[in-house]
């Protein structure tokens, strides 16, 4: 028997298909019965991250425990959540809740530490950067993050409401692609892709340097922890 991935989405919708659409294209699968069970809570009415990191509105922290309380007692085995920024809130999550919860901020960075990169350039949203979850870890990992500046960030910002509004104009791709660029000339060997909108406009072989995708990654650990014996 497979175990049974909860997964908090919905932060934002189109991150969450797209997280889901790999799942099941990446799952060895010969019939319906070899795919994983998913719990979904796809809850688009958490408020904005990156405002109540910033101190701008309520910490998002309950409604974030409240969904993987819920993925628990609905029979969730291990939880994933699909927003890097999200990430903030990790240890309220893990309070609320007995079963693992596994982070793509953890993920992503042992795999761009394991391919041997010391300089890394993260491409993350304002809540997550300002709560330093990239960094830290990268730091931890023995590596040295490579950043934007305030005014890419600001940019990069505008492109990710964008996306998320449904645009899908070549200025979006070719922007996030400048961006991506930016950091590579700033001393970057290697790219996080830490924020699950960027997968939906930059893939990985029109990045200017190895790209790590944060989606990627977590679908990757989600099938090998449903499929472990």
């Amino acid at each position: 028997m497979s175990k049974i991935a909860g997964v908090l989405g919905g932060l934002g919708p189109e991150a969450t298909v797209d997280f889901l659409a790999k799942l099941v294209a990446g799952t060895d699968a010969a019939n319906d019965q070899d795919h994983v069970r998913l719990l979904i809570d796809h809850n688009p009415t958490v408020p904005n991250r990156h405002d109540a990191i910033a101190g701008r509105a309520p910490s998002v922290g309950p409604q974030l425990a409240e969904m993987a309380a819920g993925l628990e007692r609905a029979g969730a085995d291990f939880l994933v959540m699909v927003c890097n920024t999200a990430h903030a809130y990790t240890d309220e999550i893990r309070t609320a809740v007995s079963i693992p919860f596994i982070s793509i901020v953890d993920v992503t960075v042992e795999a761009a530490a394991a391919a041997g990169h010391r300089q890394v350039g993260v491409m993350a949203a304002e809540g997550c950067l300002r709560a330093a979850l990239y960094q830290q870890a990268l730091t931890a990992a023995g590596c040295e993050p490579v950043l934007w500046s305030d005014d890419e960030l600001e940019s990069f910002m505008a492109l990710v409401y964008r996306i998320k509004a449904g645009e899908r104009d070549e200025d979006i791709r070719s922007g996030v692609s400048r961006l991506a660029t930016s950091l590579v000339f700033g001393g970057a060997e290697a790219l996080i892709a830490g924020c699950t909108e960027i997968p939906l406009m930059l893939a990985p072989e029109s990045a200017p340097a190895p790209l790590f995708s944060s989606t990627d990654l977590l679908v990757q650990r989600t099938i090998e922890l449903a499929k472990a014996d």
